[in-house]
């Protein structure tokens, strides 16, 4: 029988099959991708990408989420190495990440929470927000099915309805904040996009992805970027309100709703909850 396997390293007389997953912090795409090709198409001919193969799912998703290489990690094998990006201010700035913790600390009247999916990526792609009002959950959102979307483009849409659930909040005299845990979607609308207006909207290295959608984000930030923060939480870490935003995304998706739509079920945390998650 004919083995394939994608590396084979032989070790105290045991063939081991090793799998790689490679981390795009900048490219056309970002996110996790469980093969070099995948990984190349983000990075390849892309100005700043920054990537890097990890040997473990879990290593990967951390230096994913955090932004950067876990300080126990080895450099990345043949095919993909940590390529940093050019020096320049919007790449060195980050984006902090507030852990549940750090959430409780808040003191804001609305809390918004956004999440976008997408199965598989690209693939159907759906958004989810959860509302909090005065600390308790008030409302649940789920929408804007994609049947060619991407995990970006859910995220970013997610942001967007936020952005104007927050314009609306802020019209009352409440004060708001919003949580994505995209860094791709909340850089794109506080820092990148500022350089990209100042250049014709336009970027080195290539196209910018979902530019439209980003246009408008950044005219309503503009409006509400003094009384507005949008900050940084990591997904499936057991904040609530980012679970329940990915659950959302799930049904839209599921359900194939295109429309954003609030949820009119009684909100059962617990039973949402249990649902698949994104």
């Amino acid at each position: 029988m004919k083995l394939r396997i994608d590396v084979i390293r032989l070790f105290s007389g045991i063939i081991v099959a090793q799998k790689k997953f490679y981390v795009v912090w900048q490219g056309r795409e970002t996110g996790i991708f469980t093969d070099w090709p995948s990984c190349q198409k983000q990075v390849q001919k892309f100005a700043g990408a920054r990537f890097k193969s990890f040997p473990t799912r879990a290593e990967a998703e951390s230096a994913f989420a955090t932004g950067g290489v876990p300080a126990t990690t080895q450099s990345g094998s043949k095919g993909a190495s940590d390529t940093k990006a050019p020096k320049s201010p919007s790449n060195r700035k980050t984006v902090k990440t507030y852990a549940a913790k750090d959430i409780e600390k808040l003191d804001f009247d609305t809390h918004i929470y956004t999440d976008g999916g997408c199965e598989p990526n690209p693939g159907e792609a759906g958004s989810g927000m959860a509302i909090y009002r005065k600390g308790k959950i008030s409302e649940l959102w789920y929408g804007l099915y994609n049947p060619m979307g991407t995990n970006n483009t859910a995220e970013l849409s997610a942001l967007y309805q936020a952005m104007l659930v927050a314009k609306d909040e802020l019209a009352k005299e409440r004060t708001v904040v919003i949580f994505s845990d995209s860094k791709y979607s909340i850089q794109c609308v506080t820092q990148w996009a500022v350089n990209w207006q100042k250049k014709g909207w336009t970027k080195a290295g290539g196209e910018i992805k979902n530019l439209e959608l980003i246009k408008d984000m950044f005219t309503l930030y503009q409006a509400l970027k003094d009384q507005l923060q949008i900050l940084h939480v990591n997904g499936h870490v057991g904040v609530e309100g980012n679970e329940l935003a990915d659950r959302m995304s799930i049904k839209a998706i599921a359900e194939n709703v295109v429309d954003f739509e609030l949820y009119q079920e009684k909100i059962d945390i617990d039973e949402i909850l249990a649902l698949r998650a994104g």
